[in-house]
């Protein structure tokens, strides 16, 4: 239950720290809100085992082996040894793997292979994950190499030019499949399909295996791959969609659950247009194979689930945006074949977050804009949520850190930050998601992957950059969205001081940039740094810091960006992706990044954050649920060994 002692920090490690957020405004939901919340809730924990194994064909087993060491009554936790491995199985716990969730480089373990087998002889032998007829040894044998050798799957996802991203890529969506096999297995079906106006997603919920020479797809459905946890999750979206709060709302679920017993992506079409045209319900979620960021050629979705329900007050601001979405586009600087000429649909809510899964557990984004297919975006629109209990906890987390004392080098820009900065990172936020990833339209034939590997950090990039250089504009000021003409300096200071400088401490020494969000932020720094005379680099007192001398040429700059990358993603040119990411997105100045290091370390921060999700407990009387209570106290190493005995389904 909420208390005026809830606390938004809670237990940090490694280079983590866990928050908590709450659920404003709960208490208010409908007894039948609530419900359906509930049922939500439970198909959304179920996901957990399948994202785990999407991220790493090992991650379970290690995920159990680590589990059954961490609680075995007889093991001492005063050991060294035994402290280091639970940092590790608590990173491995927030990453749903031993891969970074960030970086992707596999963690390097604190304890010995030795020290690790001394606590594995100690367990019972019917508690470690061992397979029907394996011995202890067989199984160190098989899995200490993948803890321990940095030359085994060193990356869950490699976006390394000029090498085969599959064969390098630790992720767990192909498997004795190379880089060109995969490419021209998709090429052949989207041929197939080259006269369809409405093609799937292909490849988006199968495994692509070779068998006997031969190329095949593991559907991921009940009765297929990962069948046991996916009949866990349909059996709690039946049970939504019976308190459902209307009938399109229902339908929605049930394309959904269709979806999942067949397979068919076809179906899945058919729900991702229900899903967008459903806006009447207070209540709404995200529940599937979604993002795919997380397979190098950007084909396969990654499991995740959120519920959310609408923060009534903060949706005004969003939807004053998506309410002049069609003035935004007619003057965007992009090139006007590039523009759409009629909007459609475009949504946009501030929600609060109600519960968490898969891939958005325990890191989060703030934002979202679904459906990712192009054509069903031109068609029928799409739906952008901002998540404002996230953002708020983030927000409170941060306060007082020193980080922008360290920084910011002039009182001008740090009270400038104070004032606006939360606001203008809000508005960010909104006109990316709502309206950036929303925006412009793919030539006729343009294959809508065509950027392949390039495509999510271009795709990133081109809202980053729609929603910056519209924060400039006075239509922001005439909406009531910003106060004054001097507001959205907050967002640009900040917006390139992390792109060229303070994004850095996510990156360990000697490391290239690799996410997408990270390439994205730095190829619009730099390229506007290195095209422009507005940013400089400037040292004071031995410390490097950005200066901006004329956000009016920066804003210019970025419209000179915006419309270059947008004629990138409507032509499919990869070459000109390739070369704007490779010369501006993933090369680290080394003397800087030494630099900044030394700095942020000195402040004893934490570069990444997650959450503690929530407990929601329904209370029955005779058989039905007469209300759902909130709890916040559940610890972090609770909550996941919770999660692994009642949510685990897959080994």
């Amino acid at each position: 239950m909420q208390t005026d002692t809830f606390s938004y920090q809670d237990e940090r490690f490694a280079d983590l720290q866990l928050l908590r957020y709450r659920l404003n405004g709960f208490e208010q939901l409908s007894l039948r809100q609530k419900t359906l919340i509930y049922y939500l809730s439970q198909a959304t924990l179920y996901g957990r085992d399948i994202t785990f194994d999407q991220f790493g064909r090992y991650n379970l087993r290690i995920r159990k082996m680590l589990e059954a060491v961490y609680t075995a009554p007889q093991i001492s936790h005063q050991t060294e040894t035994f402290r280091q491995l639970e940092v590790y199985l608590k990173r491995v716990w927030f990453s749903n793997g031993i891969y970074h969730h960030y970086g992707c480089e596999k963690f390097v373990p604190g304890f010995s292979p030795d020290g690790l087998l001394e606590l594995l002889k100690q367990v019972e032998p019917h508690q470690l994950p061992l397979r029907s007829g394996e011995t202890l040894d067989e199984w160190c044998k098989e899995l200490f190499p993948v803890i321990f050798d940095p030359q085994i799957l060193p990356k869950r996802v490699n976006k390394a030019d000029g090498e085969d991203l599959l064969l390098t890529s630790a992720c767990n969506f192909y498997q004795d499949v190379n880089q060109q096999e995969a490419e021209d297995f998709y090429n052949a079906q989207k041929a197939a399909a080259e006269l369809s106006s409405q093609p799937p997603s292909f490849g988006l919920n199968t495994t692509l295996v070779k068998r006997d020479g031969q190329l095949r797809e593991e559907v991921w459905t009940v009765n297929g791959r990962y069948g046991k946890a996916i009949e866990k999750i349909t059996f709690w979206l039946k049970k939504a969609a019976g308190v459902a709060e209307n009938e399109r709302q229902q339908r929605v679920i049930q394309l959904l659950i269709d979806y999942y017993e067949s397979g068919d992506l076809n179906i899945f079409n058919q729900y991702c247009i229900e899903w967008v045209g459903e806006n009447e319900g207070q209540i709404d979620f995200v529940n599937g194979f979604i993002e795919v960021y997380g397979d190098p050629l950007g084909l396969k979705g990654s499991w995740e689930g959120i519920v959310e329900y609408k923060d009534v007050e903060a949706t005004r601001r969003t939807q004053t945006i998506s309410q002049n979405a069609q003035w935004f586009e007619d003057h965007s600087p992009v090139d006007p074949r590039f523009r759409k000429p009629t909007v459609k649909g475009v949504t946009a809510n501030a929600i609060c977050a109600a519960m968490l899964g898969g891939d958005e557990y325990p890191s989060t984004a703030i934002g979202i804009n679904l459906p990712n297919a192009d054509w069903i975006r031109a068609q029928y629109g799409s739906k952008s949520i901002t998540i404002s209990n996230i953002t708020d906890a983030y927000n409170k987390a941060s306060r007082d850190s020193g980080f922008k004392e360290e920084f910011v080098n002039d009182q001008d820009t740090i009270r400038l930050i104070e004032e606006y900065g939360d606001l203008c990172d809000d508005l960010h936020t909104d006109l990316h998601e709502c309206l950036g990833h929303g925006s412009g339209q793919l030539l006729q034939g343009t294959d809508p992957d065509a950027l392949k590997a390039y495509g999510n950090t271009i795709e990133e990039a081109r809202a980053d950059l729609f929603a910056l250089y519209y924060i400039a504009d006075r239509k922001l000021i005439e909406l009531g969205l910003l106060p004054n003409a001097d507001a959205y300096k907050s967002q640009y200071y900040t917006y390139i001081m992390n792109g060229l400088m303070t994004q850095l401490i996510r990156i360990q020494p000697g490391h290239q940039i690799e996410e997408a969000h990270m390439r994205n932020r730095a190829l619009i720094a730099r390229w506007c740094y290195e095209n422009g005379d507005a940013i400089q680099l400037v040292k004071h007192n031995g410390k490097t810091y950005v200066e901006i001398s004329d956000y009016q040429e920066l804003r210019t700059l970025v419209a000179r960006l915006l419309a270059e990358i947008q004629r990138i993603k409507s032509e499919g040119d990869y070459e000109a992706a390739r070369n704007l990411v490779e010369n501006y997105a993933v090369h680290v100045d080394t003397g800087l990044h030494h630099e900044v290091l030394s700095r942020y370390a000195k402040l004893n921060l934490a570069p990444y954050k997650g959450f503690i999700n929530p407990v929601l407990t329904p209370i029955y009387e005779n058989g039905n649920i007469i209300d759902v209570k909130v709890d916040y106290t559940e610890g972090y190493a609770q909550q996941m060994l919770r999660y692994s005995t009642e949510y685990g389904t897959l080994i």
